[in-house]
């Protein structure tokens, strides 16, 4: 099974390692489909913006609500992120690798990236899955324990997705 997986710790590490590894793949020519999120600080307050990268040029969106200041809890706009996931899905025919930026709740409950994930398996394509700690045990029993971790460096990650990529030529 063509799957990987990152996972730091921290607050955009995991995020922060994807683009990275992003950037080399993007050198290298491989057709990507996907996702990167980067977060976006906003003046005046300590949450940021979570805005979701549609690769391989666009669009952006952002994914979280604005629920204020003193707000606890998930902020995720599920409905934001099923938009993007539709945006990811229109560019799968050409790819050769889908980077999912993270598996997170709504992939734990089959929904959100999972569909995607699992088409891309089906065709043998590589997959990168960001997953924080919390979710790692759903990415692992969706993948039936297959799932790869790859270490936090992000030429030993773009050189695992060229090199999968290339085997499933």
């Amino acid at each position: 099974m063509p799957i990987a997986y990152v996972s730091l710790p921290g607050r955009g590490a995991t995020d922060a390692l994807i683009a990275s590894a992003v950037d080399r793949l993007r050198r290298s020519g491989l057709r990507l489909a996907g996702t990167v999120q980067t977060d976006v600080p906003r003046a005046g307050r300590t949450l940021c913006d979570m805005e979701l990268a549609v690769l391989p040029d666009g669009p952006v969106f952002r994914i979280n609500q604005d629920r204020g200041e003193a707000a606890r809890g998930c902020r995720l706009d599920g409905g934001a992120l099923e938009e993007a996931v539709v945006a990811v899905e229109a560019r799968m025919a050409g790819a050769e690798v889908l980077i999912v930026n993270k598996f997170g709740k709504l992939e734990a409950q089959g929904r959100g990236y999972v569909p995607l994930i699992a088409e891309a398996l089906a065709r043998n394509m590589a997959v990168l899955v960001g997953v924080n700690a919390l979710n790692l045990p759903d990415l692992l029993a969706f993948c039936e324990g297959l799932a790869k971790a790859l270490p936090p460096d992000p030429d030993a990650i773009a050189d695992w997705v060229a090199s999968t990529a290339a085997e499933q030529r």
